[in-house]
């Protein structure tokens, strides 16, 4: 049975090519779309999402507006020159959509409806997900389990030298999550998701076959790669490819048994400074550790299998003729 997925997302380009392995493969089922600022504006992230539901074809999959702000009240922080200035590298999608709906609330049906059996996964700020435990604290008692793509443990952030941009973009946010989301969180590291590396040669492949048998979503993820791609390729002249964080995160959903994580007290500081949105863990082997939430981190993952996975699962759109 596949596993339903509640996905709340800021729609760059990882997020987009994530939401396209999703709906190829067959042991996912998106059962809702989270829009939030944060690549994007919350209204570009709404219009993405309608945006990839044109091109599948699948528009019973709602589509929910997430938050427009952080919780800190700062103004947030786009990023063009990595993700495209619509969120999709080059391309600018020709449609139109109601900027000005909100209907966040609906995600309480849906968790409502399926009693522990939705797994949230977040790829962006927490901002919207710290809405619903504020908003709904029963309700999300209900979720199964939350996965994370977030933190930077042991190892540099991407925004600053110790704070990875989901958890610094809003740390009050991911604080909340990780204090109300008890014994239920798997968190997916940058250092981690940093090493799911895909070659431009293996998106080449997959292109040739999207060409090949027409497929309308899958011509996305070329354009989309090569544009993130020459952003890393930038500023890290020695990468092979480029790190697609949010396809691992869904990757680790579907083979969670190949991920080694490990039990960590975790703290996201909060106060202004060098250290602002900084993950802290206590990786210490001791008996006695800091009183932080404890939560699964993830600290490794076999590329093999993620590689070989992600290749036949983006080749799926063959067998999908809902998504071509």
């Amino acid at each position: 049975m596949a596993k339903k997925v509640l996905f709340f997302s800021d729609f760059g380009i990882d997020d987009n090519i994530a939401i396209v392995y999703a709906f190829f493969n067959k042991e996912l089922q998106i059962v809702g779309v989270v829009a939030d600022y944060g690549n994007v504006s919350k209204q570009d992230a709404l219009r993405n999402a309608a945006y990839i539901q044109e091109l599948t074809g699948i528009r019973d999959v709602p589509v929910f507006a997430g938050a427009e702000l952080p919780l800190t009240g700062n103004l947030p922080e786009y990023y063009p020159d990595v993700h495209g200035v619509e969120g999709l590298g080059p391309i600018i999608p020709d449609i139109d959509i109601d900027v000005s709906i909100e209907n966040f609330h609906g995600i309480q049906e849906i968790i409502e409806k399926n009693p522990n059996e939705i797994i949230i996964v977040n790829v962006g700020r927490l901002s919207s997900l710290a809405a619903a435990f504020i908003l709904y604290p029963e309700t999300m008692k209900k979720v199964k389990e939350f996965y994370l793509m977030g933190g930077a443990f042991n190892e540099p952030g991407n925004v600053t030298p110790v704070a990875e941009a989901n958890f610094h973009g809003d740390p009050y946010a991911a604080n909340i999550v990780l204090t109300q989301a008890k014994n239920k969180v798997k968190i997916i590291p940058l250092n981690v998701t940093s090493g799911a590396i895909v070659t431009p040669a293996l998106i080449n492949e997959l292109d040739t076959h999207y060409q090949a048998v027409g497929s309308k979503v899958g011509k996305l993820v070329k354009p989309m790669f090569d544009y993130y791609y020459k952003f890393y390729k930038t500023r890290t002249p020695g990468l092979t490819g480029a790190p697609l964080h949010d396809v691992l995160t869904f990757w680790a959903v579907v083979n969670d048994e190949h991920m080694t994580y490990r039990d960590i007290p975790v703290k996201i500081i909060v106060n202004l400074g060098e250290a602002f949105g900084q993950s802290i863990g206590d990786f210490r082997n001791t008996v006695d550790k800091v009183d932080y939430p404890v939560h699964k981190v993830a600290l490794n993952f076999p590329y093999t299998e993620f590689i070989k996975d992600f290749y036949k699962t983006m080749k799926n759109s063959q067998n999908r003729s809902d998504l071509v």
